[in-house]
């Protein structure tokens, strides 16, 4: 019987493997937003004139900038290039609102719905040294206080904000272009996501980096439908609050997964059961 337990599980763990997998948390990010009406303030405190503001950037961008880019596309793409042309310019769009107005305005309400589904979620004990809680509050969001340290979603970054405008032209390139930049710029930005993540464990940079390596395509795949999702016009700053609720939501998995291997039993060896002493080397 336990044999046949020990299989089933074994048999399972792909199909938990791909349910768990670190692209499907954006998604899972919408769904939980959209279901937890308390959040629905957050995204109309700031996000509502963002909003708007990228509704007028990219409609500047797609009256003066558009046509002329499909033309030099033309030249490598062909019939491609009104496709094309139309990524670059929702990329161009996303990285001047980045650079104006995001980093700026909107990062605390991301580290609201960040510290807010955890709390959600049972991890208040990850939330509560670092901001003041009210316990008697009927929901996560009106449990959050004033952080008592300093509390970054994601740290601006004038480094990734450049990559992302260097890595534009990679579009230029036919079929394989726009899937480099994607996944280019998601590598860089997917770690950023669990910034708030590292800050609340109070890792050091050393470990910080050590365990970005050790889920270094997760991150990636995780930043790089994170910028899917950000590239769609007018949905943007909605989607940049659902994926800080999917980044926390794998934050629940990771810690749940912590807690399993620490408490996991450590077995008794029994020393009749070990092979006899040989000095034989082979």
């Amino acid at each position: 019987m336990a044999d046949t337990r020990i299989n089933a599980v074994a048999a399972l763990r792909p199909i938990r493997n791909v349910v768990s997998a670190s692209w499907l948390y954006p998604f899972k990010g919408i769904y939980y937003f959209c279901t937890h009406r308390a959040y629905y303030p957050l995204f109309g405190r700031h996000l509502i004139p963002l909003t708007v503001t990228s509704i007028v950037v990219l409609g500047l961008l797609f009256t003066f900038t558009y046509l002329p880019q499909v033309a030099f596309l033309a030249i490598f793409h062909g019939h491609l290039a009104w496709f094309n042309a139309a990524f670059l310019v929702l990329g161009e769009g996303q990285a001047l609102v980045a650079m104006l107005f995001e980093a700026f305005l909107v990062d605390e309400t991301l580290v609201n719905v960040f510290d807010a589904t955890l709390i959600n979620e049972g991890l208040i004990s990850l939330v509560s040294p670092s901001r003041v809680l009210f316990p008697d509050a009927p929901n996560a969001v009106k449990m959050l206080g004033k952080p008592t340290e300093s509390a970054v979603y994601s740290p601006f970054s004038f480094r990734q904000i450049a990559e992302f405008i260097l890595f534009l032209p990679l579009n230029l390139i036919p079929l394989v272009g726009t899937p480099a930049f994607l996944v280019l710029t998601g590598a860089r930005a997917g770690p950023l996501h669990h910034w708030r993540y590292f800050k609340l464990r109070g890792l050091t940079k050393k470990e910080r980096n050590a365990e970005i390596r050790t889920r270094r395509w997760k991150y990636t795949w995780f930043g790089t439908i994170a910028l899917l999702l950000q590239l769609v016009p007018v949905l943007s700053m909605f989607f940049l609050l659902t994926t800080a609720t999917g980044s926390a939501l794998w934050v629940v998995k990771l810690e749940e997964q912590k807690t399993l291997i620490e408490e996991a039993p450590v077995q008794d060896v029994d020393e009749e059961q070990l092979p006899a002493y040989s000095d034989n080397p082979i």
